[in-house]
């Protein structure tokens, strides 16, 4: 069925409240990618849901599926990826069936995503608001006559100094806090409903990397937009995130609002993944590792648990399909042994 756009800006009318349903609900989404030297099996029954105006982290190590279930949703996977089962549904329209032409509408106008190295994301040899102004002429009824001014308008937005100055600059007389912001100034252009934050703060210092957040977390506020923020740094997600989802290797493994996930975690990835955490009341010494590494998603024997092989709770029981238990409201772990 096609899209209409019409329709889907009209879900912009709907006011964010406790029985309205999810503005995005993936449910038991599946993922591989076939290689020269085997299937891998990135993603396996992932759920989750994004309520309108909610932030929302995606949390886990480096390959665990984090951006990869992001780029799924977005349809910008690679070509040897293929989304095997599950669904994802955006304002009630599914996205992994959704054609090329449809998500070329949605990409941008109502998704939007900041990607993880904004000097790669940007266009090298076009001018920064140059590069705003597509996204405006695409997606709005903006002229090209009016473009100029919505795009410093944009740059202005996101807190670049002297932003008319800054729309003929190239990305590369930037620094990687200003790329960052144009990236963010791309992505809110046309006032998405969701926002993909895949890292936003990777390659900067600590200071930027508090701006920066703030800057996202004060425009998705000003417009009811609701956020994805992926990141290996549960701090960060600790800070800035309603509620957390916790991958490790493919799964889901771990679901709750962010007080309730840190003062009682309850599958043991977790509770390893914050004791890895520096903050700032413990010492170096009360950091422990997570010990192993993640399994070989080609392996065709991966256990029901991804993670039993690193965990010290683990039992012959782990080897059965995994069941979901409920530790309140909204917080949920996928383990047979939860803490």
């Amino acid at each position: 069925m096609k899209m209409d756009l019409r329709e889907s800006r009209l879900l912009r009318t709907v006011e964010p409240g406790p029985d309205q349903p999810p503005l995005l609900d993936v449910d038991g989404l599946s993922l591989e990618f076939r290689t020269r030297s085997g299937t891998v099996h990135a993603l396996e029954d992932v759920s989750f849901q994004v309520a309108r105006g909610e932030t929302v982290g995606i949390v886990g190590e480096s390959g665990s599926g984090k951006s990869v279930l992001c780029y799924a949703l977005m349809g910008i996977l690679e070509a040897a990826g293929k989304v095997t089962a599950g669904r994802a549904t955006f304002g009630g329209f599914d996205l992994l069936r959704a054609r090329e032409d449809e998500l070329v509408q949605i990409r941008g106008r109502e998704i939007a995503m900041i990607f993880q190295n904004p000097r790669t994301a940007l266009n090298p040899i076009r001018r920064v608001g140059r590069q705003i102004e597509d996204i405006l002429l695409r997606h709005t009824t903006t002229t090209r006559d009016q473009a100029r001014a919505r795009a410093i308008e944009c740059l202005q937005q996101v807190r670049i100094p002297d932003p008319a100055g800054r729309y003929a600059a190239y990305p590369f007389e930037l620094s990687g806090g200003q790329c960052q912001r144009v990236m963010i100034a791309l992505a809110l252009a046309c006032t998405p409903q969701l926002l993909i934050a895949d890292e936003p703060t990777t390659g900067l210092d600590v200071t930027t990397q508090a701006a920066v957040m703030d800057l996202v977390k004060a425009l998705a506020a000003e417009h009811q937009m609701a956020t994805i923020l992926i990141t290996h740094d549960l701090g960060l997600a600790a800070e800035y995130c309603d509620r957390i989802v916790v991958m490790h290797a493919g799964h889901v493994v771990e679901s709750a609002p962010t007080q309730a996930l840190f003062d009682a975690p309850r599958h043991p990835y977790t509770a390893q993944l914050i004791a890895s955490t520096p903050h700032g009341a413990a010492s170096l010494r009360a950091l422990s590792a997570i010990p192993g590494n993640l399994p070989d998603l080609r392996r065709r024997d991966l256990p029901a648990c991804r993670f039993s092989e690193r965990c010290d709770r683990a039992t012959a029981a782990c080897a059965a399909p995994l069941p979901w238990r409920d530790f309140g409201a909204s917080h949920r772990a996928r383990c047979h042994r939860p803490q």
